[in-house]
This record gives structure tokens, C-alpha cells and sequence, in this order.
């Protein structure tokens, strides 16, 4: 299976040959961890690798009754989330060969442009299955009909088979965006930027998912893949046609209000609702963090992180709104030169026409001799009535 046209063959273990084929080595892993499935002495490794482990029955309440499968975390996830981490980087391959590279041959975009809409055409693919994925569960679960339920019952424990997959995706996705880092040759400029949205992503799923806290992060997260994928389209329209600027403007709307509802639901959830239950000490083994310290500790982390978002943002709209003043000066300019030139030019002629005047008065010709000859200038050259030019006529003297 082969994901990326090859140009040009590499030597084996080469570095060039590592970045062209990873995607085609990766899969190969999957087949073997698939085909472990198939012996029975294998088939306990590596069910560890593609289902979710630390399963839990246990009775729903309701009338009827019935067991209900729910899930906790432990060390085992780890061997999930590498499993899904290969499967990520094989749809990154698919998306980048059969979607994103078609689109770009016929754009004829620059080099950086270039990395940008990558960039842009992965993460809009993957901010809009996780953006309806995540809208899926808040509403078969319940969460957004009940509000109060994102922090009653604390700690949330046992998670369903739906919320716990999509937190452990959710940690491979971002886990395999650092070394796509390394696979897409991306610039040195744009590194650290990457860096910073990805380690900031891993952090506040990694605590949410941690410290029993999913039902929170789970609207957190819609809110925010919601708000970046209309960035992420409002800039692959641009880069398609620089003219289309007003899907920006529709973005800075929703990115203000998704800042300030996720504010207000920290504050609701983590500074009023969790400190009614609040837990004297440090319980591990109940799942229990309801402590002051670790509370204030999330509600400072999600506050300083939604302030420096929105720093770049205005820092981002006054270069726009500065860029914006600029080109406008520069019409301003253009426009004023181009309505100034004919008006130099008529009165050059004008100039020109009176000094003809004056030497023709000075070789003593009447008024009517002037005025005809004077009547046709054309580009330097002076021409009578008829078109024909003047000749200078002899006077005799009295």
C-alpha cells in the first residue's frame, strides 16, 4: 500500500527514506498487531493495543434494570493510545495524498503558503469528526440539557465506552502531530508555533481526563473545535482567493464568545459548583481531586491559557486593521498622482502656447497671424489650420 508517488528511490535507513515511507511502515505495524488477534496466544497482548481496557458491570438504575459496561484508566491506556497514535498517522497520510495534495497542484501556491494550507487542511478535517463526534456525546449523554450534571456526582469515575475512546483518540491525535513535525518537513519558523497548540491541546486533555473531570472537558473541547474550524476554513478560503476576508470577521465573533462562555463555565463548574463537594484531603485510589489547591490550579491554568489566546488575537486584528490603513494610504496616493498628471500636462501646453505667441509678436505678424498659427499644437510640433506648418514670411523694409 502505497501512500505518496515516489520520485526518487532513497537507500534503506536513510533519513529521506524514513520521511517518504513512514506512513507505508506504520501501517505494516497496524497489520501485525491485527494479525496477533488471530492466535490464541497472542490475542491477549494485543487486544491491550485496540480495545479499551478496565471494563466495569454495573447495575443502571430504572425501572427494569440492567447491566450497564463502563470503563476507568489505568496504566493499559497507554498501549491504546499508541495503537490509535499509528492509526492517526495513516489517515494523515490519506487525507495529505488523496485530498490536500490534489487541491494544491492545481492552487500553484508558494512554499509557505504551501505548509500553511497542509496545516490547515488537516486540522480542519480532524476539529470537524471531532467537533460532531464530541456534539454527538453531549447529547446522548445528557450533558447539555443538564447543565449541573457537569459537576454534580464528582468524582467522575466511570466513564462509557463512547467518552472514554474519544478521550484516548483525542491524546493519539495530538501525540502524532509531534512527529508529523519531522514527516512534513515543516519550517523551523513555524515549529515553535505548533509546539505551543499542541503541548497546550495535550495538556488540558491529559488533565481532564486525569483528574475526572471528562464531562467539563467534553464541552470544553466542542466549544473549541467549533471556534478552529472556522478558522481553519476562513483560511483555506483565503488561500484559494485572497479576496474572501469576511469569513475572518465571522470567526473573531465566534472566537470572542467561545473565550468568554468558556470563562463563565469554568467559573460555574470549578469555582462554585465543585467547591460545594469539596474533599478535605487528596484521595487517589476514589478518583477523588476536589482539593483547593488542585481546583484553583485548573481554574488558573484554563484562565491564563484563554487570556493568552486571546492576546494573539487582538495582537492579530491590530496588524490587520494596520495592513488594512496601509493599503488604503496607498490608494489614497495612486489615486491623487493619477488625477494630477493631466493637469501638469495641459498646463505645459498652455506655457508652450504663450511663448510662441510672444516670439511671433516680436517678428512684428498681426493678431490674426498669431491666432492661426497658434491654433493646432500638437506634441511640440505647431501646425496651422489646415494642418500644414507655418513658414515665416519675409517683411520688406519701407
Amino acid at each position: 500500500m502505497a501512500f505518496r508517488r515516489r520520485n526518487k528511490s532513497y537507500p534503506f535507513f536513510s533519513q529521506e527514506f524514513l520521511i517518504q515511507n513512514h506512513a507505508d511502515i506504520v501501517f505494516s505495524l497496524v497489520i501485525f498487531i491485527l494479525i496477533g488477534l488471530m492466535f490464541e496466544s497472542t490475542a491477549k497482548t494485543a487486544i491491550l493495543f485496540i480495545q479499551p481496557q478496565y471494563n466495569v458491570t454495573t447495575l443502571s438504575p430504572g425501572m427494569h434494570g440492567g447491566a450497564a459496561t463502563l470503563y476507568h484508566y489505568g496504566w493499559k491506556d497507554c498501549a491504546t493510545v499508541v495503537f490509535y497514535f499509528f492509526i492517526a498517522i495513516i489517515f494523515h497520510a490519506v487525507v495529505q495524498e488523496y485530498l490536500l495534495d490534489k487541491v494544491i497542484r492545481r492552487l500553484h501556491l508558494s512554499k509557505s503558503k504551501n505548509t500553511k494550507f497542509n496545516e490547515s487542511g488537516q486540522l480542519c478535517v480532524f476539529h470537524l469528526v471531532s467537533s460532531v463526534w464530541s456534539f454527538y456525546i453531549l447529547i446522548t449523554e445528557g450533558y447539555i440539557l443538564h447543565p449541573s450534571s457537569l459537576w454534580e456526582n464528582y468524582p467522575h469515575v466511570h466513564l462509557r465506552f463512547q467518552v472514554k475512546f474519544f478521550y484516548l483518540t483525542q491524546l493519539a491525535y495530538w501525540l502524532h502531530a509531534l512527529p508529523e513535525l519531522y514527516f512534513q518537513k515543516v519550517r523551523k519558523e513555524e515549529i515553535s508555533r505548533q509546539l505551543q497548540y499542541i503541548s497546550l491541546y495535550l495538556l488540558h486533555i491529559a488533565a481532564a481526563y486525569l483528574l475526572n473531570m471528562s464531562r467539563l472537558g467534553l464541552v470544553l473541547l466542542f466549544l473549541q473545535y467549533v471556534s478552529e474550524l472556522g478558522f481553519h476554513i476562513a483560511r483555506l478560503f483565503y488561500f484559494t482567493d485572497e479576496n474572501h476576508q469576511k469569513m475572518f470577521d465571522m470567526w473573531a465573533v465566534s472566537f470572542v464568545f467561545t473565550r468568554m462562555v468558556t470563562l463563565t463555565l469554568m467559573f460555574l463548574a470549578v469555582g462554585f459548583g465543585l467547591a460545594r463537594a469539596e474533599n478535605p484531603g487528596l484521595d487517589i485510589e476514589a478518583g477523588n481531586f476536589n482539593t483547593v489547591l488542585i481546583r484553583m490550579s485548573v481554574l488558573l491554568l484554563v484562565c491564563l491559557t484563554q487570556s493568552w489566546l486571546l492576546w494573539k488575537f487582538i495582537r492579530f486584528q491590530l496588524r490587520r486593521w494596520r495592513e488594512f490603513r496601509h493599503e488604503q494610504a496607498i490608494r489614497k496616493k495612486t489615486s491623487t498622482k493619477q488625477a494630477l498628471r493631466p493637469i501638469k500636462r495641459d498646463s505645459c501646453k498652455c506655457k508652450h502656447a504663450r511663448a510662441v505667441v510672444k516670439y511671433f509678436y516680436k517678428m512684428q505678424l498681426t493678431d490674426s497671424s498669431c491666432l492661426l498659427l497658434v491654433g493646432h499644437h500638437e506634441n511640440g510640433v505647431l501646425k496651422a489650420e489646415n494642418g500644414t506648418s507655418p513658414r515665416t514670411k519675409k517683411l520688406k523694409s519701407p
